[in-house]
């Protein structure tokens, strides 16, 4: 029997009593703070829905936060923010460091945490699923839906209990989460060093050793029923083909228009509108590419493909893509630009003994069958699991 066993069969062997969270605690926002009263730059981050928990909107004067903060409702250290608007109910805990929010789109529970926990509302708020107003072109959690709310109120003891056990899962999943992003600066690092070469190395334009082309300049007729994704630059991911749930769809008549014959032991994909830089290999999936796709069809016996695959992400190419990129807002990589790229080509059994290198460190950060992208994500689903299971709590007020 665990410790959580033992105080739930001592503090509540019959259940818990369920309370809404307006019956616990008062819902309070900040002051509404006007657009005139903010500043590019100043004292005191603003936040706004789209920048809560991120990067602060605007600034504040010390002195309007100072007076603002003393005048009307404002969080303590460690009270749970809520956001009501857009994406509802993301959290953060508020450390205490000067900021401010902006009101009705991020609120809080004022409650006394002799009946309820701040970090226990915390974990269960990642769990709650709210019951959002309908209405208008931004979702909202509107107070009265956060005051209905119902949650299970525990003991104290259980509480901390609760928190304690999932405290240790949140650290346990930064750490690795941190361990992962030292791995991938350290790959970064290799990479870039493994593939820069002096003089010795010849450079070869792509154009003379690759077909590239892209995919179609137009929207298809889609077909949900369809045999063939629609892929765009989006698509790629972590060195493969994603297919989302709203991925499009089209016929054989369309391939059979815009279709491209690909082979999977020479193909390269990347994206080159948009997010630029994107790559992945060509694995027989039935696809039609649209404009945002470039695919490179390796046509001499000199290029190793998972040695290009590797070339195409160093830094010195992704500068090139950026002086050759064009585009106001929406940026663009033209194909010729790609046949100009020049890079260099070192022999087979070292462009052998690079990728075998950098596989090592693809399959520890990228690979989520292994390393620790699937240790990370199995440590989700096991915090999931547990989390999930310590708020099955019994009401008391029903019957057995």
């Amino acid at each position: 029997m665990t410790k959580l066993d033992r105080l739930i069969a001592k503090l509540c062997p019959d259940g818990v009593n369920f309370a809404t969270l307006g019956d616990i605690g008062d819902v309070c926002m900040c002051k509404r703070i006007f657009k005139e009263q903010t500043e590019p730059s100043g004292d005191v981050p603003f936040y706004k829905i789209g920048t809560f928990g991120k990067e602060p909107d605007a600034f504040i004067s010390q002195e309007l936060f100072d007076e603002y903060r003393s005048k009307y409702s404002f969080p303590k250290t460690g009270t749970i923010l809520i956001s009501a608007a857009g994406t509802i109910g993301r959290t953060v805990i508020y450390n205490g460091e000067p900021a401010y929010f902006q009101d009705s789109n991020i609120v809080w529970i004022d409650n006394n945490e002799n009946k309820l926990l701040n970090k226990f509302l915390y974990y269960l708020y990642t769990l709650h699923p709210w019951a959002v107003s309908a209405g208008g072109t931004i979702a909202r959690l509107y107070n009265d839906d956060i005051r209905k709310a119902k949650i299970p109120l525990p003991p104290i003891p259980i509480q901390q209990e609760i928190v304690r056990i999932l405290d240790k899962f949140t650290e346990l999943t930064a750490e690795l989460t941190a361990e992962l992003t030292a791995r991938k600066k350290q790959y970064e690092y290799y990479r870039n060093k493994l593939l820069a070469f002096g003089d010795d190395v010849p450079l070869v334009a792509l154009g003379e050793i690759c077909d590239i082309g892209d995919g179609l300049h137009g929207t298809p007729n889609y077909n949900a029923n369809g045999n063939y994704y629609f892929i765009n630059g989006n698509n790629l991911k972590n060195g493969k083909i994603s297919f989302e749930n709203n991925t499009k769809k089209v016929d054989h008549l369309i391939y059979e228009k815009h279709g491209i014959s690909f082979n999977a032991k020479n193909t390269i994909f990347m994206s080159i509108n948009g997010t630029i830089g994107n790559v992945a290999f060509f694995s027989n999936e039935n696809i039609v590419l649209g404009k945002s796709v470039a695919y490179f069809k390796i046509k001499s016996d000199l290029l190793n493909i998972k040695f290009f695959f590797y070339y195409l992400q160093t830094d010195y190419s992704r500068k090139y893509y950026e002086c050759r990129q064009t585009g106001a807002t929406i940026k663009n990589l033209g194909l010729k630009a790609l046949r100009e790229y020049r890079i260099s080509l070192p022999s087979l059994e070292e462009q052998a003994r690079i990728v075998a290198i950098l596989d090592r460190f693809d399959t520890l950060t990228v690979d989520i069958t292994s390393g620790l992208p699937a240790e990370i994500e199995a440590r989700r689903k096991q915090y999931e699991y547990y989390r999930n299971k310590l708020f099955s709590f019994k009401n008391c007020a029903h019957d057995s």
